[in-house]
């Protein structure tokens, strides 16, 4: 699964993305957790062409969920299937997104508990986690918006932490993605393929990122051999 990530470098993701329009400015984040929100990049209106940087809520609530708690068990969807189970299958036909990111956590089982682990490309650049959003408009206030992160089976570096890991986009990939008129799961099937484990990079950091509340730089700081 991805439980929680990165994006340290909100404006090297902006400056990569130049045709977004973003009209939020973004601070560095070093432990998004699930129910907070954070900044995915959608087709804004008809075209694909035409992409809007947004701030939802992360935990998917599907249009006809009669309680927005269900999000909270939404945080990821298995690619393999999303295109099947009713909770995701409609946001996987019209509401695709990328979710932006520069490392996420996973967590290593080991004989004295778990130890969390960041995983993030070599080139230490921001990426794209393929995404689905929905908004859920059955409150009284303000329509909720809200998205998941797709996940599937780990390359060989992640294998050591994590049964799965998020789908990762290369940036060729991203297009075809936020296409409106590719809607099946044939479509996207190479997509779903592991990120190369040898483009990437993970090591060890202290258990201060096991708090939701603590989102510092000392998130992503590697492991000293004093500190757990």
């Amino acid at each position: 699964m991805c439980g929680r990530y990165t994006l340290s470098t909100p404006s090297d993701l902006l400056a990569d993305l130049k045709e977004v329009q973003a009209s939020t400015e973004l601070s560095a984040r070093y432990n998004i957790a699930p129910t907070q929100e954070a900044p995915v990049i959608r087709v804004a209106g008809a075209s694909s062409e035409n992409r809007e940087l947004a701030l939802l809520k992360w935990g998917l609530v599907p249009f006809w969920a009669d309680d927005p708690s269900i999000g909270n068990r939404m945080i990821n969807a298995r690619a393999e299937t999303v295109g099947e189970k009713p909770s995701f299958r409609d946001s996987f036909k019209k509401r695709r997104c990328i979710v932006a990111a520069d490392g996420f956590y996973e967590w290593q089982k080991t004989g004295s508990g778990k130890q969390p682990y960041l995983f993030r490309l070599k080139t230490r650049q921001p990426f794209g986690m393929a995404g689905l959003w929905d908004r859920w408009e059955k409150g009284d206030g303000q329509p909720l918006e809200t998205f998941t992160i797709l996940t599937t089976q780990p390359n060989e570096l992640i294998a050591t932490a994590h049964h799965r890991m998020p789908v990762i986009l290369n940036r060729r990939d991203i297009d075809l993605w936020l296409d409106p008129t590719a809607d099946t799961a044939s479509d996207f099937g190479a997509l779903w393929e592991p990120f190369p484990a040898d483009e990437m990079e993970g090591f060890p950091v202290s258990t201060y990122v096991n708090n939701p509340a603590n989102d510092t730089p000392r998130c992503i700081e590697p492991l000293r051999v004093s500190e757990g």
